[in-house]
């Protein structure tokens, strides 16, 4: 390499990357955009959780895994899945560039892989279509880009067996936030809210995405998992072939509908939206839309207790924090869409914030459900109404 090097150690590996500081000029720069092989360090939470989350998959099927990773960079994550996930037959990684190639290729050997981790040096698309045709198609696809998974999105599922996972990630969170509103409408066919739940939302634009690109190839999906964790949305879904999936899965698209003046939300289905006013029923302002965009579930409950017993059998640098989001969100599993964000409640009331606990258990005192959620620390997800949470705070507060 003409480039220098550091051996960085993850899981059960030992890989070869650039020496990120040695490209940082400026304070400002993005190091593992500017080396000329990708590796960013800060997602070794993402590479812990596709682990754990691969081998709960490979246990739900119970048979050898093709696995291909299309956007390898250092190959450290498909280098992964070949050494730690139990049942993997075959990885497949690939990378456009010269340089990655190159240094994929050594990393395979260094950790003897050869055989079980293949080098591919080509064009994403490319790679998945080489694999599009029958007994060629894979049983995992990991799409984890800069930036958004949308242009991999078409070869990716036509590339995967029926019954097959597919794993995404966005890292563009600014246009699914709602910060860029026509960029996430070209990239994701959704308009997005710059709520205080958008973490949510920016999932479920992703995850709507998903369900339409495959039901235009006779594919319905099934959401398995999904988390919001630092700069980054991820999905795992299970792609199923069928028009009737397909029409199934479609049906659980639709619109959240927000009030910006009293809080108050709700979810319609596509349907429906044309009949729905735009008035809020709670103060009668006017009220904003985000979608079409995914509400169904988000989690799989068994496939969750899966990972949560693999995370206990798994060497995984960031455990505490992979404990810490699959407690978080067993939770939330079948807790309704949206939450609040008692900080933002709070300041619009002119009240100082109470305890979380205090707010979510009287909430379940009056009958509702009420849960933490992983997408924000102050946030309560609950099917009480946004005047309810508002009572509860109050009464919470008085009580002091």
């Amino acid at each position: 390499m003409d480039f220098p090097l550091e051996v960085v150690s993850e899981g059960e590996v030992e890989v070869y990357v650039p020496r990120l500081e040695f490209f940082k000029k400026q304070p400002q720069d993005y190091a593992p955009c500017m080396a000329p092989v990708f590796y960013n360090p800060a997602m070794e939470l993402n590479r812990d959780i596709a682990v754990i989350a691969l081998q709960a998959y490979q246990r739900m099927v119970n048979r050898e895994l093709a696995v291909c990773e299309p956007l390898a960079g250092c190959g450290i994550r498909g280098i992964r899945f070949g050494r730690e996930v139990e049942g993997v037959k075959t990885v497949v990684i690939g990378d456009i560039s010269l340089k990655a190639y190159r240094l994929m290729r050594y990393n395979i050997a260094v950790n003897r892989l050869e055989g079980r981790v293949i080098a591919k040096r080509a064009d994403a698309t490319s790679l998945l279509a080489c694999h599009s045709g029958p007994r060629r198609r894979f049983d995992v696809i990991d799409v984890d880009p800069f930036g958004s998974p949308a242009p991999f999105l078409d070869s990716s599922i036509k590339a995967l067996r029926n019954g097959g996972l597919i794993a995404l990630t966005a890292t563009d969170t600014a246009p699914l936030c709602g910060v860029h509103v026509k960029a996430c409408m070209r990239k994701y066919g959704g308009r997005p809210l710059r709520t205080e739940y958008c973490h949510e939302l920016a999932v479920r634009l992703l995850m709507g995405l998903l369900s339409v690109t495959a039901a235009r190839h006779e594919m319905g999906i099934k959401p398995l998992f999904s988390h919001s964790t630092d700069h980054y949305v991820r999905v795992y879904a299970v792609l199923k072939h069928g028009a009737e999936m397909a029409d199934k899965t479609l049906s659980q698209m639709g619109y959240v509908l927000h009030c910006f003046n009293c809080f108050h939300r709700e979810t319609v289905c596509e349907s429906t939206l044309l009949q729905h006013g735009i008035s809020c029923p709670e103060c009668g302002s006017k009220m904003d839309y985000a979608g079409p965009l995914w509400l169904g579930c988000l989690w799989d409950r068994e496939f969750h207790a899966l990972m949560m017993e693999e995370t206990g059998r798994k060497k995984l640098g960031c455990m505490k924090r992979v404990m810490q989001i699959l407690k978080l969100i067993r939770e939330e599993i079948n807790a309704p869409p949206t939450y609040f964000v008692l900080d933002k409640i709070c300041d619009n009331l002119g009240l100082s914030i109470p305890s979380k606990t205090k707010i979510i258990e009287m909430l379940k005192s009056w009958g509702f459900v009420a849960t933490s959620t992983h997408f924000h620390p102050r946030g309560i997800r609950t099917n009480a109404s946004a005047a309810q949470v508002k009572q509860a705070l109050l009464k919470v507060s008085s009580s002091k």
